[in-house]
């Protein structure tokens, strides 16, 4: 996935109110940016660290910007809760995540029941289902998920199983948006009412993957799946 346009770099100096950032640009100026991750952003928040903004060409938004990624530890971590679901789609459609390859028609945002998943695949013999979630939180080597209680992620896994009942292919796709972790698992400490979720979904046949991807401040690519232990 490449960005649309040429970053703008910058310090943060703090988020506030979930969804918003101060961020001094190199220039000097102080600006405002949208932080999409609703999250607590728990291991991927670090005042006076490095960020990049990309400028958003939509004069009636309040913010003229949006928080893209920030530097931890010397590592990228991808913020923006938008980008897996794009460098997803882009995957599955080009056939580049082994496992979700052969589909002859993929799109965005389908509803299944009373769940709207990110994406579905279909050709002649099956039709997969595939929600994606964005991962930025680390505990040692660990990738973990979520990083708040997340009713709407119980409610996701909940319908992945009815796919599943209904003969169909349910995934679950971990993207992990740094490159300093090697396992991914479920945050039990956080959320255990999720965690316990994702283990009976697994359980009932649902898919798992952990996709590492790799940020940078020109494009961000999936590089290796990662091992789940639930």
């Amino acid at each position: 996935m490449v960005f649309a346009a040429e970053l703008v770099h910058g310090f943060l100096i703090k988020r506030y109110k979930r969804f918003l950032a101060d961020v001094k640009l190199d220039t000097g100026e102080t600006v405002v940016a949208h932080c999409t991750n609703s999250g607590s952003m728990k291991s991927s928040i670090e005042t006076g660290a490095e960020v990049y903004l990309s400028p958003v060409a939509a004069p009636a938004r309040k913010t003229l910007f949006t928080w893209e990624m920030i530097k931890i530890n010397g590592n990228w971590v991808g913020i923006n809760t938008a980008n897996p679901n794009k460098l997803a789609f882009e995957a599955i459609s080009e056939g580049k995540i082994h496992g979700l390859t052969g589909y002859t028609k993929v799109v965005r945002e389908v509803t299944f029941g009373d769940s709207r998943f990110d994406i579905y695949a279909e050709n002649v013999t099956e039709k997969c289902f595939v929600e994606v979630k964005n991962v930025t939180m680390k505990e040692g080597n660990y990738a973990l998920f979520p990083d708040a209680v997340t009713i709407r992620g119980q409610k996701h896994l909940n319908t992945l199983v009815e796919v599943k009942a209904a003969g169909m292919r349910a995934v679950m796709l971990y993207v992990i948006q740094r490159m300093d972790v090697d396992v991914f698992g479920p945050a039990v400490d956080i959320d255990p009412d999720y965690s316990e979720m994702l283990r009976k979904a697994a359980e009932s046949g649902v898919e798992i993957i952990a996709m590492q991807a790799k940020v940078t401040p020109d494009n961000i690519e999936f590089v290796r799946k990662l091992p789940v232990q639930l």
